[in-house]
């Protein structure tokens, strides 16, 4: 198998407030000799507030980042469950609006850019499991997580908007005669942008568990929002989507909880203190960042995944 090589969109927070996410990308990257080249021109991706504020600008942003990861020729993959979602719209705007794509490139031309979507644009998650492969992935194990209870956290923004994941991951095909729209029918298959989640039941960090033979903890909360987006607006309110994930996982009997999402880390690792007071209850569940569970079972040394950031402490390692 020819050797797998992206282009690395960490976004902001895994440079910034969570710098162990990218250290334990990296030392992931390398063990399973998957090549990831630095996109360090990239930037912001608006965290879904520019969006709000100016969503020509957004489009421009993203489709800037986009280009690194086509001037390298390579298909790009994110950290971020927010940078996947706004680069990911930003592409689906793109590809398929020719007028809007002219009006993009001509502010990117400014900065010697041109758009041409020619990069796929994934989640690191994804790109483990479609290209790398589960059965290989368990080949690799050599610390087993079997005395833990793990509960996967989703999160909103790498399986919602559904429509958009539904759109990727159907093709048409021909069955009735003559032709038209009456002799095409929707089949499901692999996305381009991700396996298939469906947002009711996401199951792809469950069977990363699996694979690094952990116990998978089946809660109610697994694909609800942490709150992040309402925290500024409605401090109360994200509290209590932070505070009910995390108790319903440790109810359930969860040993520690893993993400996929550096926004949903920070709410869940560096506010169990003051979300435990607004629920009422003792909160103290430790949070890993996807690749720092994935690095433990490869049996990469706690620091080089840098667990040693992590604000609850894995007592485990």
């Amino acid at each position: 198998m020819a050797k797998l090589k992206y282009a690395l969109y960490t976004g902001c927070t895994a440079r910034e407030s969570t710098p162990e996410l990218l250290m334990s990308t990296l030392a992931v990257a390398k063990k399973l000799d998957i090549e990831l080249v630095l996109l360090d021109e990239a930037s912001c991706c608006g965290a879904s507030h520019l969006q709000d504020f100016d969503d020509f600008l957004s489009l421009v942003l993203n489709a800037r980042n986009i280009c690194y990861a086509e001037k390298q020729e390579l298909d790009m993959v994110t950290i971020c469950n927010t940078c996947q979602l706004n680069t990911v719209m930003t592409k689906e705007r793109l590809d398929g609006d020719e007028d809007l794509k002219s009006q993009v490139n001509e502010k990117l031309a400014e900065v010697g850019l041109e758009y041409k979507g020619t990069s796929s644009v994934r989640h690191f998650l994804y790109a483990i499991i479609d290209d790398y492969g589960l059965d290989r992935l368990a080949e690799k194990v050599v610390k087993p997580l079997d005395d833990f209870n793990i509960a996967a956290f989703y999160g909103c923004h790498n399986i919602r908007p559904s429509h958009l994941h539904r759109k990727h991951n159907a093709v048409e095909r021909d069955v009735g005669e003559g032709g038209g729209e009456e002799g095409f029918e929707k089949v499901e298959l692999m996305s381009k942008y991700n396996s298939g989640e469906n947002p009711y039941n996401p199951t792809s960090l469950d069977r990363i568990i699996d694979a690094l033979r952990g116990k998978s903890v089946d809660y109610e909360s697994k694909n609800k929002c942490c709150g992040f987006h309402a925290d500024l607006q409605a401090p109360h309110t994200a509290h209590k989507l932070t505070g009910t994930a995390l108790l319903d996982a440790i109810d359930n009997n969860a040993d520690m909880m893993v993400t996929p999402c550096p926004l949903c880390h920070l709410n869940m690792d560096v506010k169990q203190d003051s979300v435990a007071k607004e629920m009422g209850r003792d909160i103290k569940l430790p949070i890993l960042h996807l690749p720092q569970l994935i690095g433990l079972a490869l049996g990469i040394d706690p620091q080089e995944l840098g667990l040693q950031h992590n604000v609850s402490e894995p007592t485990f390692v």
